[in-house]
């Protein structure tokens, strides 16, 4: 699965205020790209989806699950091939530790275990 190309906004090429923002659907009565026209930008269609097989996977091999307590990791134990485990940005840093300390038995990766943790010697 290779990196796909972002869609660049009509015209942001010309104007600073537009260059970083995301996809819009031109709407102007005489647009080029719009009206799909050779050598415009191309527009964001449905053929440009990935493929099923490959779709929401991350670069690591595997699907993203979000995880905020022990219950919800105990979900993935069967499918520790497949899935893996992002605690959620709002989870405090004991239950971090509970959730790590489980993943570690399940055999659970986890994508942001070092995230909101810090060292003994720190403490």
């Amino acid at each position: 699965k290779s990196a796909t190309k972002k869609f660049a906004r009509h015209q942001a090429d010309q104007f600073k205020r537009i260059a970083r923002s995301s996809w819009r659907k031109p709407k102007g009565i005489d647009g080029r790209v719009r009206r799909r026209f050779k050598g415009a930008l191309p527009m964001p269609s449905i053929g440009y989806g990935s493929d099923k097989a490959t779709r929401n996977i991350h670069p690591n091999g595997f699907k993203s699950v979000v995880v905020n307590n022990v219950a919800e990791l105990d979900m993935l134990m069967m499918h520790n091939r497949t899935y893996a485990a992002t605690i959620g940005h709002s989870v405090s840093t004991r239950i971090r530790r509970d959730i790590i300390s489980r993943a570690e038995q399940l055999a659970v990766r986890v994508t942001n275990a070092s995230a909101k943790l810090r060292n003994e010697e720190d403490a």
